[in-house]
């Protein structure tokens, strides 16, 4: 989320994006304009519904841009601003007049009040994303009037990303237990509950050293050279493609060094792309991570990962900056892609990184709860899914086992080639 004075030029550059946004108005706190996934735009007000930092947010939708100017909107934000500060609450209000909220409405608020108050900003986005499928197929529905019937055709619906589909159901559950509890909907009222949840098969991908070898290679080739593009040229729109010595892809150095250390720690991406410069230590080779999915975190760094580090240049507060160096970096995608694709690496994740570099320590019989430690796993139960690559301490069992029967049989248990 951004700030700036919402005038009828900034508004009208406002894009639609893959979630809702929103852009703040740096003079008047609180008073904004919302932009959906769709490209509607609307202007709101956010404010608390009474005092201290219990009191529930509520967000008012004053209008949609195009039927009111900025300007008019700004004087009805100040005015909605002054009913607050005088003890009213206007959306409240605005809800009981007009009867029990839809399922927009509903999702909405539970993001303000609930969501983006009490989850991790990573947390929050998740939940946006989801939230908005559900908004976009059950949207116009009263929050009251939503059966089980009609969530589980939603999630039928679903069915082919079964993540995805029992994401949806569970957001659906959270949704009703905050109305529920701010009164919305009455006690029980839970369409989501005692529908069967699809089985997830946990996806792992754990990359061999032959195609680590290929990896390292790809990323080598795209920082320098780059990689070179693959071109039908008997198609009709490839006369407009550049000539053939142009035709290469190139990551920056930010981005491959990035793919680097998601290798050589086993960090998350956010851990990554979001690292501040104030939290490296390379004189003890260290990372301190604030906030992670496990809460704070210290990372302990390897040679190659400090040699990253090392190399880097310090360009704004974050290792790896985006495009205004004073923010990070929003993803990987496109390099990944490019690297992955001349990698032949067809089907593997970033976060699969992640998994190499705990099969890596686990097949070299560290024992799994150093490499849970290493990860930052806070349930030994979370690395167990490693177990079946920590097979030292069973080979240096079986080894002694054949060796002892060996010596007993009178023979040498040697290889003859």
């Amino acid at each position: 989320m951004t700030s700036q004075r919402i005038t009828k030029r900034v508004v009208d550059k406002l894009k639609a994006g893959q979630g809702e946004y929103a852009i703040w108005d740096a003079q008047m706190p609180g008073f904004g304009v919302r932009v959906r996934p769709t490209g509607s735009k609307s202007y709101v007000v956010v404010y608390r519904a009474g005092t201290g930092r219990g009191a529930p947010v509520r967000r008012y939708t004053i209008a949609s841009v195009g039927k009111i100017t900025p300007e008019d909107a700004r004087t009805r934000a100040k005015s909605i601003l002054g009913q607050v500060a005088h003890g009213h609450d206007p959306a409240g209000e605005q809800t009981a007049e007009r009867g029990t909220l839809t399922i927009s409405e509903l999702a909405d608020r539970f993001m303000a009040e609930h969501v983006e108050e009490k989850r991790k900003p990573g947390t929050a986005a998740f939940y946006r994303h989801v939230l908005n499928k559900i908004k976009s197929e059950l949207g116009a529905t009263k929050a009251d009037k939503l059966t089980r019937a009609s969530v589980a055709r939603l999630h039928s619906k679903l069915r082919k990303t079964p993540f995805q589909a029992n994401r949806v159901l569970a957001a659906i559950g959270s949704m009703y237990a905050f109305a529920e509890r701010v009164g919305v909907v009455s006690e029980s009222m839970n369409p989501a509950r005692r529908i069967e949840k699809f089985k997830e098969h946990r996806r792992e991908r754990f990359l061999t050293g032959e195609e680590l070898q290929r990896l390292g290679l790809a990323i080598r080739e795209a920082e320098t050279k780059g990689i070179p593009w693959d071109v039908d040229e008997a198609k009709p729109k490839a006369k407009h493609i550049p000539k053939t010595q142009n035709r290469f892809t190139k990551i920056d150095p930010l981005g491959a060094a990035a793919l680097r250390l998601l290798l050589f720690t086993g960090c998350r991406l956010r851990e990554i792309l979001h690292l501040k410069w104030e939290h490296v230590d390379l004189e003890r080779g260290l990372l301190f991570l604030p906030e992670s999915k496990s809460g704070r975190k210290t990372v302990i760094l390897n040679a190659p990962a400090m040699a990253v580090l090392t190399n880097l240049e310090r360009i704004g507060p974050y290792v790896v900056p985006g495009h205004r160096p004073e923010r990070p970096r929003a993803d990987l995608k496109r390099p990944w892609e490019a690297v992955s694709q001349r990698a032949g690496l067809d089907g593997v994740r970033l976060h699969d990184l992640r998994h190499t570099y705990a099969s890596f320590g686990a097949g070299g019989g560290f024992g799994l709860p150093i490499i849970g430690k290493l990860l930052g796993h806070t349930q030994a139960s979370t690395t167990q899914r490693y177990a079946h690559l920590d097979n030292d301490p069973q080979r240096r069992a079986t080894e002694r086992i054949g060796d002892a029967i060996a010596e007993a049989m009178g023979e040498s248990g040697r290889i003859v080639h």
